[in-house]
């Protein structure tokens, strides 16, 4: 009987839903029995073991017909890829049965009636009755989320499309260090989730950072890597071979996506939000230390958020800490937050025109946002249930003025619950993200928050089993200049990581990176020739179809890594693997060099004095803040000589404008070669 066979081939699914469902030892009969009819154990329901599966087909022949014929596009769903076995094996046993009873009682009136002929025909007609049923092909009932089998790019590895971007073209910088992160934490609860500071290293992540800027700019300081990476973007933007100049605003997107519903007014966390991981806070850091200390990009001249959410008090405390004068941006009224103003125009128009989105056509951004002179993309790596991954692309869903990006899906691979969008040359969302002008064609830097990983976006972070993780967190940092060479890579990492779904792990592995066609916006990406027909991609509505984004590839193989600039066989990416330990010197003890006495006096009126002394030639800067974390006068900003020093404070603002009473806080910072230090302080202005 082809029953029998076809229920052994479906035992992975069968066995999926007893593990995740009804739990192990349970299975589908057995949950039955307890849940509806243990209370009277002698009516236990009794169905023929010989009929429960014709029964089981009959009902999955009537399902795909009541679903399929009003809509012929629901064959392709789950459900129906679960029906779909059952159903033609029964349909192939019932028209077996038939006909064989039809042809025997033919055959058999044949012989009476001594027409030999004819009843060798019906014969003929009920062995092949009979093999048809027999012989009939079993399928895997198959209803997760993912196609069977590994993924596989119609192109094969090492075959890049597209043209390189960046100052080294094609470059994707990868910096892994295992020490950035506690192989013993447990993300547990909040006191031992992956963002507090004994589970992350700021030490490390901070040197991590410091190696991958160099690289990717073939530098030897920080200051002269970031004047070339402003150099490049400004020169490709048409602005002229010009660095970061003092006026220019930067928007930092981040991912916040547990705040999507909001902080309370107090900006805290509660206990109740589970810990699905965002870019975590020490990333951010690094980040923010770079652009001011090194980048000299003043600190009201930065915007750092995730638009479409809030900023927990777990990133804020520790941002303003160091950089009071940064704009934090909210979706809400929340305390010590800058609120963004949506703009009335459009930011972006969808090239399908509503052919495949029928719901939106464009979204507005924020103000602050579309006039900000650069930004910088830093999403957290994960998988996604929607998009298959959630990169750098993915992360701009948050970007946009409304108050969820729901109806973009269907310009992904998975729209919710329609079909799986698989295979290629279909229209995709993110291409028109990553060619925006206010989004992906406004990015100066992609970097990639790759400290913790993992297989599906609202899931605490997964320990990487392959190589080189060995079973530890993902503790990595990429850098890039090219879009679509960074997230190609990322891509790689995750699919060599991701192969086979278990749901008996805390949290489960899926497979979604595995899907066919995951790399389809890459392919359109960087190459016109796999656009889908009738799409020309413009999101900026010039009414001239963009350029190529950067370029794509896949590696060699999963064991060396290796790209086509890596082996010198094509102009593709090249990717440039730090994997030595960082070892993380502790710096000299800088209070050695100097002492500051704070102010005097103390309250004040009309004015105090900040003394300071130095032991050798060192860069301060002293600045006055309100209490609102507000700059209202700086008082030093030079290299200042060993000796004494006092910085007088009259009370009034930068345009020499009198100050009402109140509390105002003083920033110290020191910097001695290498060495930083930082201490602050507050006194009262009384009138």
């Amino acid at each position: 009987m082809p029953y029998a066979p076809l229920l052994k081939e479906s035992r992975l699914y069968v066995y999926t839903i007893e593990n995740s469902i009804f739990g192990k030892g349970d299975d589908l009969m057995n949950f039955c029995n307890k849940r509806f009819f243990s209370s009277r154990p002698e009516k236990k329901l009794s169905i023929p073991a010989q009929l429960f599966l014709p029964i089981t087909g009959l009902l999955s022949a009537l399902w795909m017909l009541l679903r399929i014929i009003p809509k012929p596009t629901r064959a392709t769903y789950p459900c129906m890829k679960v029906a779909a076995p059952l159903a033609s094996t029964f349909i192939a046993y019932s028209v077996g049965i038939l006909v064989s009873a039809f042809s025997i009682k033919k055959a058999r009136s044949a012989f009476r009636r001594k027409r030999f002929q004819l009843m060798f025909v019906c014969l003929l007609a009920v062995v092949i009755s009979i093999g048809w049923m027999t012989l009939q092909p079993t399928q895997d009932i198959l209803a997760g989320h993912q196609d069977t089998g590994y993924f596989e790019d119609p192109l094969g590895p090492n075959q890049p499309i597209g043209e390189a971007r960046g100052i080294y073209p094609g470059r994707v910088v990868w910096v892994y260090n295992p020490d950035a992160t506690n192989e013993h934490c447990t993300n547990a609860n909040h006191d031992d989730a992956y963002f507090q500071k004994h589970n992350t290293d700021q030490a490390v992540v901070d040197q991590m950072f410091s190696r991958g800027i160099l690289e990717l700019t073939g530098k030897e300081t920080h200051a002269e890597a970031w004047n070339a990476i402003f150099r490049y973007f400004n020169i490709n933007q048409g602005k002229g071979d010009t660095g970061y100049q003092p006026d220019e605003t930067l928007f930092i997107k981040i991912n916040a996506v547990t705040a999507y519903n909001g902080a309370e007014p107090d900006g805290k966390m509660s206990r109740y939000v589970s810990i699905e991981f965002d870019t975590s806070p020490q990333t951010i850091l690094a980040m923010l230390r770079q652009l001011v200390n090194e980048a000299g990009v003043p600190e009201d001249k930065i915007y750092i958020g995730d638009p479409m959410c809030d900023i927990w008090n777990t990133l804020y405390d520790k941002f303003y800490a160091e950089f009071p004068n940064i704009k934090y941006v909210s979706q809400g009224n929340v305390t010590g937050r800058y609120k963004l103003k949506p703009d009335t125009d459009p930011g972006i128009y969808y090239s399908d025109q509503g052919t495949v989105m029928d719901q939106i056509k464009s979204h507005n951004f924020f103000v602050e946002m579309m006039n900000a002179d650069y930004l910088v993309n830093i999403p957290s790596m994960k998988g996604h249930r929607w998009a298959g991954v959630t990169f750098f692309a993915k992360n701009h869903f948050g970007s946009n003025t409304a108050d969820h990006s729901w109806e973009l899906h269907k310009g992904l691979m998975k729209p919710d619950d329609d079909p799986l969008r698989s295979g290629y040359r279909l229209y995709r969302v993110l291409v028109d993200i990553m060619a925006d002008k206010n989004l992906g064609g406004n990015t100066l830097l992609y970097f990639m928050d790759g400290l913790w990983a993992t297989s599906y976006e609202h899931q605490k972070p997964q320990k990487f089993k392959s190589a080189p993780f060995n079973n530890d967190w993902c503790s990595s940092l990429f850098f890039s200049l090219d879009p679509v060479a960074i997230e190609s890579v990322c891509l790689d990492i995750m699919q060599k990581e991701f192969k086979e779904e278990d749901m008996s792990v805390k949290p489960p592995r899926y497979t979604y990176v595995q899907w066919e066609g995951i790399d389809d916006y890459l392919h359109q990406a960087a190459s016109a020739e796999w656009w889908p027909e009738g799409i020309i991609y413009d999101p900026d509505k010039t009414g001239s179809s963009i350029a190529s984004l950067g370029t794509h590839e896949h590696w060699n193989n999963e064991t060396d890594m290796q790209y086509s600039r890596n082996l010198g066989s094509g102009n593709g990416i090249e990717l440039v693997k730090l994997f030595q330990a960082t070892v993380v010197e502790k710096p000299p003890k800088i209070v050695d060099h100097y002492r500051l006495s704070g102010a005097y006096p103390n309250p004040f009126n009309p004015q105090t004095n900040i003394r300071f002394k130095l032991t050798e030639n060192a860069f301060v800067s002293l600045a006055i803040y309100n209490i609102h974390g507000r700059k209202v006068r700086t008082l030093v900003q030079a290299e200042q000589s060993a000796g004494t020093h006092v910085a007088v404070w009259n009370g009034c603002d930068a345009g020499g404008r009198s100050l009402p009473s109140g509390v105002y806080l003083y920033r110290f910072q020191i910097r001695t070669g290498e060495v930083t230090d930082m201490k602050y302080g507050q006194m009262v202005l009384m009138k």
